[in-house]
């Protein structure tokens, strides 16, 4: 669950019913400014998203963010490209070592906005 305080913009009730929770983690996002406007309008869809760790960078895949009604075509952003997650280092080889080994899944379970941060809660 997102950390008191925060505001709550998507959940993935399914992940919890589907999938056994190991472990949780939270990271941030690199969000262009059309998407985090979407983000505080709560225009995205977590159900299809899954993580992915490559080349020793964390990605967030398949997140739709629907695009902000008042952003041009040239400022806009395409509502499905891969997202950057900010994690240290160590909890990247951590993750990776993991899903790696044990055949694990990155399930992202809520996306909220902490301390004005965009933010998600990802579990293996």
């Amino acid at each position: 669950m997102a950390p008191q305080g925060a505001s709550v913009v998507a959940t993935n009730r399914q992940a919890r019913r589907e999938f056994e929770i190991i472990d949780t983690i939270e990271a941030g996002l690199v969000l262009k400014g059309s998407e985090v406007k979407s983000l505080r309008q709560s225009k995205a869809q977590l159900a299809e998203a899954y993580g992915r760790i490559a080349d020793g960078e964390a990605w967030l895949n398949s997140l739709h963010i629907s695009p902000y009604d008042r952003a041009s075509a040239v400022f806009g952003h395409d509502p499905d490209r891969p997202k950057k997650l900010l994690m240290h280092k160590g909890e990247i080889q951590r993750l990776k070592a993991q899903v790696d080994q044990k055949g694990l899944t990155l399930v992202p379970l809520s996306l909220y906005f902490k301390d004005g941060r965009a933010k998600v809660e990802l579990a293996l």
